[in-house]
């Protein structure tokens, strides 16, 4: 081969890898990083904030088994107007037939209609989701702050939507100011708040990291946040600037990634909302301090539904006045719940073969033990012979104290200490509390007998809704849960498992025969019969603690309500709770209507089969 062809074979082979070059380039900017330019792009329009943090989404479930969105990430934009750059463009189209003013105020109409254009009535999807109602200040106020011309940044809107901002950006108005931020969105505001919870700044001041501060959010704190990686291709990176520290992969941040996500919860969308509604409508009807509920899959502690007003909007957690509205009562929160724990003491008289459906005893309305009165809330006696579903369905407190010394404080301790009264519940939410229950081991009678109706021992609504679930279940202590699985970043799925739960009755018949009782209590004693389903109901009424002496108030109550269905076949529980409810004295009047309602709905709504 001659030298000439030599260096035409050399120069060929320069040229071929200057074009790999350039193609390896190409490839680099418009694939590997065409995102990352395109957001350049954008950013010739957008001023982006320092708050960009960026957590995994929160799905609620649907009855057909999809998602439905309840918490995601969105962009979101603060609008404001730089006075001095309007002015200064103003200036030059002042004319004898329009002023300053008259400019001013075609600026505030072109905003107006760009706003009204994306109302807050517009169905909100996943992109244009806003966690305000994108209001734009009115025209005296955009006046007042157009005309501070010693000012460069007066806001006009802020949390506003990406169609509102894209149209802003097409008005071509010199001054407008588009600040683009991310922030998290909660579709249904204050339904579900409290199992939610938000994001919030650390209480450590030299922090600028967003996390979760109650609820799901803080529970899930560590898969929910997303820790910023960079994903680069690594010959592309040799022909760029690879020992840039923006570029620098550290392998334990990569590994904790893959244990970061999305949740999909148990919770049932519409059942929350439906939920929150009748919780609402009860406060407001008996002027409750609080009013809270539960809906549970019997069978395996599912949480399909769980609310309590008031609550709060985590979308603007900052304008509650009141911190408290940010806690779960019904996580945290330790009452007296009354008569609705004398179902458990039935159980454990019938699954102890102390007591069966036939026993009779003789109700005397009032008895003294150990130095105290016990009386039925009438103070009124039944007579000899009474029928022990009269204590259920009559709600006797005479009649409990029966059943207590039948079977003796060490056989209803046992018991109770296996309903899990007291013990934490292993609910994946934060801040579960403790019950207090150490009347059940006092070994004096009175005090197992005030347990044994619901008085003198206190316990969270997630532990006593677990421990009415037995009734219906077959005795399975179950673990109640609020996440169904977790859909890692990194394409994985996890299903959380629940443990195997443990028997409490000894007796296979036990909740059969307790489910009998309590359908009679709801199908004569409340007189709401359901010509085609069975459902095991009981009510209860208790005095309220006054915190600050240990006593009992005289005129506050806790009231709830308590209920599976079918009771043949139990697939819900439903556990209903207010404090201080204003106008009547039982939960009975307060409650049952709530119950009822949601009993309907979730048969309607789940398609339920009758039973009757």
């Amino acid at each position: 081969m001659s030298i000439s062809n030599k260096r035409i074979n050399i120069f060929v082979f320069i040229i071929l890898f200057i074009f790999a070059l350039i193609g390896v380039r190409l490839f680099y900017l418009q694939v590997v990083h065409g995102e990352d330019y395109r957001r350049e792009g954008q950013d010739q329009y957008f001023y982006t904030t320092g708050d960009n943090f960026d957590r995994g989404a929160i799905n609620f479930a649907n009855k057909d088994g999809s998602s439905a969105v309840a918490v995601q990430m969105t962009n979101e934009y603060d609008i404001d107007i730089d006075p001095k750059t309007a002015a200064s463009d103003l200036s030059s189209k002042i004319t004898s037939n329009k002023t300053e003013n008259d400019l001013q105020k075609e600026i505030y109409n072109k905003l107006a209609n760009a706003f009204s254009k994306f109302s807050s009535e517009t169905v909100i999807s996943s992109t244009t989701a806003s966690t305000t109602d994108n209001i734009l200040v009115d025209e005296n106020t955009f006046l007042s702050k157009i005309n501070k011309k010693t000012s460069s940044f007066e806001t006009l809107a802020t949390n506003v939507n990406e169609d509102i901002s894209n149209e802003l950006i097409s008005l071509k108005i010199r001054g407008l100011i588009i600040n683009r931020k991310k922030s998290r969105v909660y579709f249904t505001k204050e339904a579900g708040s409290k199992v939610l919870g938000f994001v919030g700044y650390s209480s450590d001041a030299s922090s600028t990291d967003r996390l979760g501060l109650y609820g799901i959010e803080k529970y899930y704190n560590d898969v929910l946040m997303k820790t910023p990686i960079t994903n680069s291709n690594f010959f592309a990176d040799i022909f760029s600037d690879f020992n840039s520290d923006s570029n620098k992969i550290d392998v334990s941040t990569v590994l904790s990634n893959n244990l970061q996500g999305d949740l999909n919860l148990t919770v049932d969308m519409n059942a929350e909302i439906y939920l929150h509604k009748i919780l609402s409508d009860a406060k407001e009807k008996w002027q409750s301090e609080r009013v809270g509920g539960i809906v549970m899959d019997i069978n395996d502690g599912s949480i399909v539904a769980m609310d309590e007003v008031p609550g709060f909007d985590p979308n603007n957690y900052k304008k509650v006045s009141d911190i408290s509205l940010y806690n779960n009562d019904l996580i945290s929160g330790v009452y007296e719940m009354g008569s609705i724990i004398k179902p458990l003491t039935m159980a454990a008289a019938l699954d102890s073969d102390n007591v069966n459906e036939s026993t009779t005893y003789n109700d005397a309305g009032s008895l003294m033990l150990n130095g105290f009165r016990v009386s039925n809330y009438d103070k009124k006696a039944r007579g000899p012979n009474t029928p022990i579903q009269q204590i259920l369905s009559q709600s006797l407190n005479v009649g409990i104290a029966f059943l207590v010394e039948k079977m003796g404080n060490e056989t209803l301790s046992k018991y109770f200490h296996g309903y899990g009264l007291g013990d934490y519940t292993g609910v994946d939410l934060p801040n579960e509390a403790h019950g207090l229950v150490a009347n059940l081991d006092s070994n004096v009678l009175v005090d197992s007998v005030t347990a044994g109706f619901g008085q003198g021992i206190a316990v969270t609504p997630i532990q006593t809704i677990r421990a009415l679930a037995t009734l219906g279940n077959g005795g399975k202590l179950v673990t109640p849960h609020i996440v169904k699985s977790i859909i890692y970043d990194d394409g994985d799925t996890k299903v959380m498992a629940q443990n195997d739960p443990v028997k409490v009755f000894q007796n296979a018949s036990t909740s059969e025969r307790i489910s009998k009782m309590l359908t009679i209590v709801v199908d004569d004693a409340m007189h709401v019969k359901n010509p085609k389903y069975t459902v095991a109901a009981k009510t209860g009424t208790a005095q309220m603690v006054n915190p600050e002496n240990g006593k009992y108030y005289d005129d506050r109550y806790l009231h709830s309500f308590m209920g599976y269905f079918p009771a043949t076949k139990p697939r819900y529980i439903i556990f209903l709770y207010q404090t201080y409810p204003k106008g009547a004295q039982y939960a009975s009047q307060t409650l049952k209507d709530s119950f009822f309602s949601l009993v309907n709905f979730l048969i309607n709504y789940y398609e339920i089969p009758p039973d009757r």
